[in-house]
């Protein structure tokens, strides 16, 4: 479940970091009526946010004007014509009266133009994509008071974009991600795990001798061939019934050696002599598979067919040469000890990622949108409130916490770990697409299915492991591990070797402002019993909450980036504080139950219909 949720994370798309920008395009994607050549005024603004401003041709205006009258003919019926029919403009604006009339016929046409252009000219004047929703800076309404349908009309819009990636220059480095630098700790090398690998090597090509004397008692390291017949052992010690066939056995080969066998099976042989018949009471592991014998007593009669002495090779260049040619017994004992030491390092992969990723975050600089930063904050929010609900608490209780005011306050502790952390995962995808690292389609199948045998080894469902989605997920997931180790081969990182669990000073930190931040929305909580979650905002709260967006599990410490939307056109901010607060409130609450639905393995029958 672990690496199926770490899959849960968003992936962006590296092919935006890179702009290009064209001074005309004509936007053949729109229909004839919207199509203009005349190319929209892009302002720059601070974290990635730009004004965009349109103007947009008469024969457009009147067209979308005509659009809209002819949509609301559809829905409305005017006494003295019939359904289909044509209808003088005038006739619809008064049968509007009701609803706005006029002026809001003019604000639904230029929402209308707006849809239809906005994106486009981001897209294909400047190579831009809109994250979340622009806004006109002139609402609608406010424009439709100005506007007359077949005249010339402007507007300007302010919206948050996907940010460029300025790689800054590093002397003396081809590649500014090259020569990475950066320290972390890790265990020193296990040298107990190299010197059981090399012993087991050893173990394969060992040599057997008979013994010459019959006489000769079987010791330590030696080898002997057995038949085994077992009974059950009874209260007082003695044989009772006999064992299943499958627990004795023939012509066994058995070495005298510790931690090898059952319990007493070795200690009951050595001593003995080839020809004897050694009656050895021996205790089965508690871990068998059988378990009518595991954990059980029992006693073999066993009979010692025949016994050798195991010559173990010592490691020389002649004994690295029959490993494999070529190899001399230093070479053999590097690859073993970089075979274990990398083995011990995937423990310490997070570590040194987290090393690459902080050095990383020094070689570019990018403009982080507050959509961005606002969405993933808003996603740690919820989280933060599913912990507390994981306590005891209460969803009321949950919901008086979720107020503007607090979402603001949590926002500000964690903006800078989410800028950094947006900063290093849109490096590692730029990098990917710079190195062409692919993932080979073979890789996916095989982590997909790790992925169907690991569910049903716990019993949960594997649906929807085959689809696009999950699929991308994955490729992500294993793209970016080849990123990181691209990055490892090229850096230059000292690696503390330590026995001693270290104090994570940076964690301590963040549990702490996390902590303050919950206990600030406590204390204003018990403060204001009477709060409302539609208590007043600052302007600008209200209009970096109003964007609704489903949210999406953190993972591995891998930051959420939102996929690239398509933009809908806003007026503004919400009609009301009550109604931004309440959206907040729905997107975390909605979350927070999502986690509680799965974990207790909660099924929307409306998903499984559609």
């Amino acid at each position: 479940m672990a690496l199926a949720a770490c899959l849960a994370l968003s992936a962006f798309h590296a092919d935006a970091f890179t702009v290009t920008h064209h001074h005309t395009a004509i936007r053949q994607n729109l229909p004839l009526f919207m199509s203009t050549t005349e190319p929209s005024v892009l302002k720059r603004l601070p974290e990635s946010s730009v004004e965009l401003t349109l103007k947009i041709p008469a024969k457009a205006t009147g067209a979308a004007y005509d659009k809209t009258l002819s949509e609301v003919a559809k829905n409305i019926a005017i006494p003295g014509f019939r359904k289909g029919a044509k209808i003088p403009a005038q006739v619809i604006e008064n049968a509007w009266s009701k609803n706005g009339g006029k002026k809001a016929l003019k604000t639904m046409a230029i929402n209308e133009l707006c849809g239809e252009l906005i994106s486009s000219a981001l897209k294909d004047d400047h190579d831009l994509e809109p994250i979340g929703q622009p806004a006109l800076v002139t609402s609608a309404e406010e424009l439709a008071e100005g506007f007359t349908p077949g005249e010339d009309l402007e507007v300007t819009v302010k919206c948050d974009v996907w940010p460029e990636i300025q790689w800054k220059e590093i002397p003396d480095q081809e590649k500014p991600y090259y020569g990475l630098t950066g320290t972390y700790k890790r265990q020193p090398f296990n040298q107990e795990r190299f010197d059981a690998a090399l012993r087991d090597l050893t173990e394969r090509y060992t040599k057997l001798e008979d013994y010459t004397d019959a006489d000769q008692a079987l010791a330590p390291g030696d080898a002997c061939k057995v038949n085994m017949v077992g009974y059950m052992a009874t209260a007082d010690g003695e044989k009772g019934e006999p064992l299943p066939d499958a627990a004795s056995g023939d012509n066994v080969e058995v070495i005298i050696g510790p931690g090898l066998y059952m319990e007493g099976l070795v200690e009951g042989l050595e001593g003995g002599k080839v020809g004897e018949t050694k009656s050895v009471k021996v205790r089965f592991p508690d871990a068998l598979k059988n378990k009518d014998l595991a954990g059980k007593d029992a006693i073999f009669d066993v009979t010692i067919l025949s016994a050798s002495k195991r010559i173990l090779p010592e490691m020389t260049d002649e004994f690295a040469e029959q490993v494999r040619p070529g190899l001399t017994a230093d070479l053999l004992k590097e690859e073993l000890r970089k075979a274990v030491d990398s083995q011990d390092a995937q423990e310490y992969m997070g570590a040194r990622n987290e090393a690459l990723g902080k050095a990383l975050a020094q070689c570019m600089d990018v403009d982080v949108p507050d959509t961005l930063v606002t969405n993933q904050a808003r996603e740690k929010y919820a989280m933060m409130m599913t912990e507390m609900r994981g306590s005891g608490m209460a969803d009321e209780e949950i919901k008086k916490l979720i107020s503007p005011e607090n979402f603001v306050k949590y926002k500000d502790i964690e903006k800078p770990d989410i800028v950094r952390d947006f900063k290093i995962s849109m490096a590692v995808d730029e990098i990917a697409r710079l190195e062409n690292i692919q993932v080979p389609a073979y890789q996916i199948d095989e982590q997909i299915q790790s992925l169907k045998d690991q569910a049903e080894k716990e019993g949960t469902t594997t649906e929807g492991m085959e689809d696009d989605q999950m699929r991308r997920k994955v490729e992500n997931t294993l793209e970016r591990r080849m990123v990181y180790d691209f990055l490892a081969e090229a850096a230059d990182l000292d690696v503390v070797y330590t026995n001693e669990e270290e104090f994570d000073e940076a964690l301590m930190e963040q549990l702490a402002a996390e902590s303050v931040a919950r206990n600030e929305a406590e204390e204003g909580k018990q403060q204001q019993d009477d709060v409302v979650v539609g208590e007043a905002a600052p302007a600008a709260v209200e209009e970096v909450l109003e964007e609704k967006a489903e949210p999406v599990v953190e993972e591995e410490a891998e930051p959420v980036i939102e996929e690239k939307a398509e933009p809908v056109v806003s007026s503004g901010p919400a009609k009301s504080k009550e109604e931004d607060a309440d959206l907040t409130t729905q997107v975390i609450m909605n979350f927070v139950n999502s986690q509680a639905d799965e974990e207790s393995g909660v099924v929307d029958d409306d998903d499984d219909e559609e």
